[in-house]
């Protein structure tokens, strides 16, 4: 099973009812694009540790407004406008990020070079990429799913262009798998210039300390299961 998805754990020492809340880095694919799940205090200086720049940040996941998990968010935020970051940021969060957001500058004194696109948590398609899917799902407690979604077989354009192909419908009939019998005797395989179908994974980020009805349920049939929570 081969997973295009990079979940980089980072690490604090803030504790909630005798657990620490999790935060981490997500790479989606072979993209630059980082999505941080939780600021905690000293998040940028374990994303430095972990070689992610903040300029990489396409957008930001509280899971609640707490100090455990909001405590670096404006000091990550006034770093980008020091960066000189111009394309939007998204934010999303619970009920009342708005108006978190507004005391944080208001108190700081402070605004951001940069817009700021906020979105407020509810059962949804949260989030959708090419390759991507993200829900989230409310109800006593937050659980998210990311979805890599199913692709089908994938023609090495690069290796045809090396036994020198033609463009056009040929390519069409190699990718699926046909086989020719060239006038020189030549056999092209079409087997040969593709990659296996890719089935796609399912990711579960749960929210609760104890498994329930709806943990199960949403985490069912999951590849790999995470606890927001240690």
């Amino acid at each position: 099973m081969v997973i295009y998805m990079d979940i980089i754990n980072l690490t604090h020492n803030i504790f909630v009812s005798g657990h620490r809340v999790k935060s981490f880095a997500l790479k989606l694919g072979q993209t630059k694009h980082i999505w941080l799940v939780n600021c905690y205090e000293g998040c940028q200086h374990d994303l430095i540790k972990k070689n992610i720049k903040i300029s990489q940040i396409s957008g930001i996941i509280l899971t609640d407004l707490n100090a455990d998990s909001t405590a670096g968010l404006l000091g990550l935020l006034s770093s980008l406008s020091l960066v000189n970051r111009k394309k939007i940021l998204h934010i999303y969060g619970p009920p009342n990020l708005d108006q978190y957001i507004n005391l944080m500058k208001k108190y700081a004194k402070t605004n951001f070079c940069y817009s700021l696109y906020l979105h407020i948590f509810k059962t949804r398609l949260l989030l959708e990429f090419d390759t991507y899917q993200v829900y989230v799902f409310i109800k006593k407690n937050k659980e998210f799913v990311f979805l890599n979604k199913e692709r089908n077989k994938i023609f090495q354009l690069s290796k045809a262009k090396l036994f020198r192909l033609i463009e056009g419908p040929l390519y069409g009939k190699l990718k699926q798998g046909m086989v020719f019998l060239l006038p020189d005797g030549f056999v092209v395989d079409g087997t040969s210039f593709v990659l296996d179908r890719y089935s796609g994974i399912k990711i579960s980020f749960l929210g609760d300390f104890y498994i329930n009805r709806q943990s199960a349920e949403i985490s069912s049939l999951s590849n790999i299961i995470y606890s927001l929570f240690y």
